[in-house]
């Protein structure tokens, strides 16, 4: 009953979104004073059709959670069900069901639904797929869209397919389960540890020693792991040098070049159009927020520093749109929804640019709003011209919030970098600033190409 409740109520909205009724939002919306012609109606409509989207998916994810507990409560009782049901003769913790359009498998306490034509281009036998370079032999525009098996068999490990041309596949059980999409829903992307100052002062997460760092791979595992989960890592006793900032960076990933160059060496002489070539102090942000693909990982190694302040405050960013998200979470679809312009301009004699990147402030998986990403950056945010005028209002109220989180003092880590501690940060997740300093401040770094560090990660068995 309750899964045909919600059934109904997710219909309803989707037929307010498809009809004509919205008219009568937008005629209501007249009656209470809200004019300003076509534009405002289509405004009008533009916030109905999100409010109401936002809803059905929230009444999707909860069908689905119904669905689940009353496929669990049903199990093996709907034996007079005109559809084929299939139970493994040596294992009770899996079923089966061919259904008109798809395969639903019961497995270790997850229903997962698989599309036919999903489950034949996913065949890993010889002739479909080449298990020594991982990649797929079987041409996917060739597979019938309408295709079905002809039989079907499981065990306990695997479950057997059959197709109209006498193919066999034969798909793991558990490999099934990690890669459904009711399995990617439930799962994280990536492992990580959200963190405040106290939990990560708490955890005494170590850095790596320099020596083991450069020659022993499971002291550059362990680091690559505190890097995953905490967003931010050190390597320690790293010669003051440019030279040896960089072979540092080496043993992780390759140099992303950028209109900064290779590897930045600089001080506060304003040698470039921007506010961190200065003494002043700098709040949290995100670098190249202004670029279309933002730069991964970002590298800081102080030099030297003749003079007092100059420490360097980190966020965890992921904490912060996790707190929206549990509070409000309509302020989190908006801040992870609505694309926002950053722009970059420089005009030096020896340096013009003009770099312009857009995208949503939070940027989340679609299957399991998994924040992947935050764009962060209240020095470079350009105009915004992208947004209908009666959202805009919305968005600054939702953007508040996040900045509030983003600026409660529990959530701020300041650390003092000096010359041989090298700081890795994950730019894709924690926000960096630091207080104003006097004298002479020398910092070299770089940026990272994020997919050779996920590469590496991988390479030594961590998941990212």
């Amino acid at each position: 009953m309750a899964q045909l409740w919600l059934m109904n109520i997710k219909q309803q909205l989707f037929n307010t979104v498809e009809s004509e009724d919205l008219g009568a939002c937008v005629d209501t919306s007249r009656a209470h004073g809200h004019n300003g012609g076509d534009e405002a109606q289509e405004s009008v409509k533009f916030r109905i059709r999100f409010i109401t989207m936002t809803l059905i998916r929230m009444f999707t994810r909860l069908s689905g959670y119904v669905h689940l507990k009353q496929g669990l409560e049903c199990l093996g009782s709907s034996s007079q069900s005109k559809r084929l049901q299939h139970t493994a003769t040596h294992s009770s913790s899996c079923n089966y069901q061919l259904l008109p359009d798809c395969l639903e498998l019961n497995y270790g306490g997850l229903v997962m639904h698989f599309d036919y034509v999903w489950l034949r281009d996913h065949c890993r036998s010889a002739s479909c797929y080449n298990s020594k370079t991982n990649q797929r032999n079987l041409d996917t525009a060739s597979i019938d869209l309408n295709i079905k098996p002809s039989k079907s068999r499981v065990d306990e490990n695997n479950l057997f397919l059959t197709w109209p041309d006498g193919h066999i596949t034969r798909y793991n059980l558990t490999w099934l389960a990690q890669n459904s999409y009711e399995g990617q829903k439930r799962s994280a992307m990536q492992p990580r540890i959200l963190w405040n100052a106290d939990i990560y002062s708490s955890a005494k997460v170590p850095s790596a020693s320099w020596d083991k760092f450069m020659s022993c791979d499971e002291e550059l595992k362990n680091f690559l792991n505190s890097f995953l989960l905490y967003g931010i890592a050190f390597v320690e006793g790293v010669p003051p040098t440019v030279e040896a900032t960089e072979t540092a960076t080496h043993r992780v990933s390759l140099i992303r070049e950028t209109m900064y160059g290779r590897m930045w060496n600089f001080t506060s002489d304003f040698s470039r159009g921007d506010t961190a070539y200065t003494k002043l102090a700098l709040d949290r942000h995100t670098d190249t927020s202004y670029f279309q693909e933002p730069c991964g990982i970002q590298v800081f190694h102080c030099l030297r520093h003749e003079g007092t302040g100059g420490r360097t405050l980190l966020v965890d960013g992921f904490r912060a749109a996790d707190a929206v998200l549990k509070q409000t979470p309509e302020n989190f679809a908006l801040l992870s929804h609505v694309p926002i312009k950053h722009e970059y301009v420089e005009n030096l004699s020896e340096h013009r640019n003009h770099m312009i990147g857009i995208g949503p402030v939070l940027n989340v998986y679609p299957w399991n709003n998994e924040v992947y990403m935050i764009r962060y950056n209240n020095y470079d945010r350009s105009v915004i011209n992208t947004v209908p005028h009666d959202m805009v209002r919305r968005w600054y109220v939702a953007h508040r919030q996040l900045s509030a989180e983003l600026r409660r003092p529990e959530n701020e880590l300041w650390v003092k970098l000096k010359p041989g501690k090298v700081l890795f940060i994950d730019n894709w997740r924690v926000l960096h600033g630091r207080e104003s300093f006097t004298g002479l401040r020398q910092l070299c770094g770089c940026y990272l190409t994020r997919d050779d560090v996920l590469n590496t990660a991988r390479s030594l068995g961590l998941q990212a």
